[in-house]
């Protein structure tokens, strides 16, 4: 379940309130490998997914990042050609050492049968932080950027590319089974503008990992790409896909799911609800897509004000118990 180590879990109110801090909790090997097993033994998932976060690759690359409660992320944003072209163009892999003993701990500490899942955010959306300096309602910071410095822009995604492939692989080596591309918003892009800064950046970095481990599985979530989806997984590789709340379903199975195992897509906000309608939207779900390989999921992240009787619902109807 998308954001399952998180604050809709008393558990893990406790740890991070103990870390003092977001990032803090991030880079706390005991403690990041904590909250990643709490759902584990509550819930009892198939997969348990590695606490971290999409920003860890910015502090890497030298960026000052930091977390405002209640606000969210903050970096020193990058306003023209040359800051964007003064970001290192090497990352410092010991700033990510932590987050691999995560991995380690975790793997150690896991059920022979679950799963362990690690992930970075694609370089898109990534870029998107670090032009705007936080997230934004439509990236217009970044697509400002493309078109205006082109060059330098597809520096910055180079670069990132590079990192993630880095980082993607110490996790694998680390002991992560699969791991997971998040390109949250793939979906904010023009159809030419996906291609180039969506589809043709993962591919690169899909096709760095599987270099060094040609195996390796990874799922591809291009949040919102709709009818580019098809062409995204053909062009990427990636093994699998998920899906959001949004995505026609019919779409979905036709023309995603004939290619790969696909992922989701319950709305969080209907498992806040919870009730009949939790139970009808999970029958919709499974009939959709549960014919064919699937991995039950949200469409995004959990709701930090969702009843934890709720989640215990949902899983007791997908299992038929």
């Amino acid at each position: 379940m998308m954001r399952q180590a998180g604050r809709y879990l008393a558990e893990y109110r406790a740890v991070r309130a103990k870390a003092g801090s977001f990032l803090n909790l991030c880079f706390n090997p005991e403690l990041a490998a904590e909250v990643t097993l709490q759902p584990i033994r509550r819930f009892g998932f198939d997969a348990a997914i590695l606490f971290s976060d999409i920003l860890v690759i910015p502090y890497a690359l030298g960026r000052d990042v930091r977390f405002v409660e209640g606000e969210g992320p903050r970096l020193d944003p990058l306003t023209s050609a040359t800051e964007i072209d003064s970001v290192n163009a090497a990352h410092d892999a010991s700033r990510l050492a932590p987050v691999c003993e995560t991995v380690r701990r975790v793997k150690a500490a896991l059920p022979a049968q679950t799963t362990l899942i690690g992930f970075c955010g694609a370089p898109w959306t990534v870029a998107t932080y670090m032009i705007a300096g936080r997230g934004t309602p439509d990236q217009g910071p970044a697509k400002v950027a493309f078109t205006a410095h082109p060059q330098a822009f597809a520096g910055l995604i180079d670069k990132l590319v590079s990192a993630s492939a880095d980082y993607l692989c110490a996790q694998i080596d680390a002991g992560a089974d699969c791991v997971q591309i998040f390109d949250s918003w793939a979906g904010s892009l023009a159809p030419e503008d996906f291609e180039r800064w969506s589809v043709q950046p993962t591919k690169a970095l899909v096709a760095k990992v599987r270099a060094r481990h040609p195996h390796a599985k990874i799922i591809g979530f291009p949040r919102g790409a709709g009818q580019g989806i098809p062409r995204y997984v053909d062009e990427t590789t990636v093994n699998a896909a998920s899906l959001e709340t949004e995505i026609d379903r019919d779409f979905a199975r036709r023309e995603i799911q004939s290619r790969v195992p696909v992922q989701g897509n319950l709305d969080p906000e209907v498992l806040l609800a919870g009730g009949a309608a939790l139970d009808r939207a999970v029958d919709e779900v499974l009939a959709a897509f549960a014919d064919k390989p699937f991995i039950f999921n949200l469409g995004h992240g959990i709701l930090p004000q969702t009843p934890v009787a709720h989640v215990e619902q949902m899983l007791a109807r997908v299992r038929g118990s």
